[in-house]
């Protein structure tokens, strides 16, 4: 099966523009409430960043930067809901628990 090149005509790209300016114009107009959130939001991320710069273990390194994606990403249109935000927030806290295993060694 031959791969065949995807070609846009101008008008194409002209009304993918359009579209993404109406989409940015659109996306800029927030409530008060979701202000208030996003600023509560940040800070949880940041105050957790900051006291986990301490901890030690395997598990941190991805929590932490989990939290720096997040606030890299707070632009975009999709955003964790509440319950995954919190578990974020509390992951380099927590420690996973250990692994059982079968092993008999003496």
């Amino acid at each position: 099966m031959a791969i065949r090149a995807k070609l846009t005509t101008l008008e194409d790209t002209t009304a993918q523009k359009a579209a993404a300016a109406a989409a940015a114009a659109k996306g800029g107009e927030r409530t008060e409430e979701e202000k208030a959130q996003r600023k509560d939001r940040v800070a949880k991320a940041k105050d957790a960043l900051a006291r986990s710069i301490t901890l030690k273990g395997d598990h941190v390194p991805p929590a932490r930067t989990a939290l720096k994606t997040y606030l890299q990403h707070l632009n975009e249109p999709r955003q964790p809901d509440d319950s995954t935000f919190e578990a974020m927030v509390e992951a380099p806290f927590k420690v996973p628990p250990k692994k059982k295993t079968n092993d008999r060694r003496f």
